[in-house]
């Protein structure tokens, strides 16, 4: 992945992110966990295709988003999108824990509204062209299961923290495509989290064991 710093993001993907990154029946925080049903969750473009660089695609991935919830309801608790993955904690009904079905949904989804708009994607190989497989996005992702409440916060630290990781940024709070403003909003986080503007000394989150399920 490059390590070009984020661009200022247009009006138009400022109201998309808003729509996606914010949900209305978003639960109070403190009632956010739900045993056996919270997952943190990652998705990988093939051959680490930097797709969510441009907006057009960023756009799709938003109605992509909709539309699995649409047919198969989730809670987006939090998530953040870079070139080419994201991460996102999701919460299921109350006695549902079929993922797999809703990451299918979206991927499928996104893969065939973004063929159609004329998205490239990579050089198939003849497994993949007899499966009728796109070369969009990697065939598996990454998923673990929420444990605990710490765990949570752990993954939620790990995800806003995500394109700091990558060198996109300096601090959580410049990297508009997340739900760390979000998280702000509602009191989850200072708006100087881990933040080194102004001088501050940034302490990062503590995230090592969480790389090894991330797919990173």
């Amino acid at each position: 992945m490059g390590q070009q710093p984020a661009t200022a993001p247009s009006t138009l993907f400022l109201a998309i992110a808003i729509n996606t990154f914010y949900n209305p029946r978003m639960p109070n925080y403190r009632r956010a966990f739900q045993p056996g049903g919270t997952f943190f969750l990652t998705l990988v473009t093939e051959d680490r295709c930097p797709i969510f660089a441009e907006e057009p695609a960023r756009a799709i991935l938003r109605v992509a988003l909709e539309r699995s919830r649409y047919f198969h309801p989730f809670d987006l608790e939090a998530i953040v999108l870079l070139p080419d993955h994201l991460h996102m904690v999701i919460k299921l009904p109350e006695g549902d824990s079929n993922y797999s079905i809703r990451i299918t949904n979206l991927k499928s989804n996104f893969t065939r509204r973004y063929l159609i708009a004329g998205g490239a994607e990579a050089d198939r190989s003849d497994a993949r062209i007899h499966q009728e497989t796109r070369g969009v996005w990697q065939r598996r992702f990454w998923e673990h299961t929420i444990a605990d409440r710490e765990d949570l916060n752990n993954h939620f630290d790990y995800i806003h923290y995500n394109p700091v990781k990558h060198g996109y940024v300096r601090c959580a709070h410049e990297w508009p495509y997340s739900s760390f403003r979000r998280f702000v909003s509602e009191g989850r986080y200072e708006q100087n989290w881990c933040c080194c503007c102004e001088g501050r000394v940034a302490h990062p989150p503590k995230i090592q064991a969480i790389e090894e399920h991330a797919g990173e």
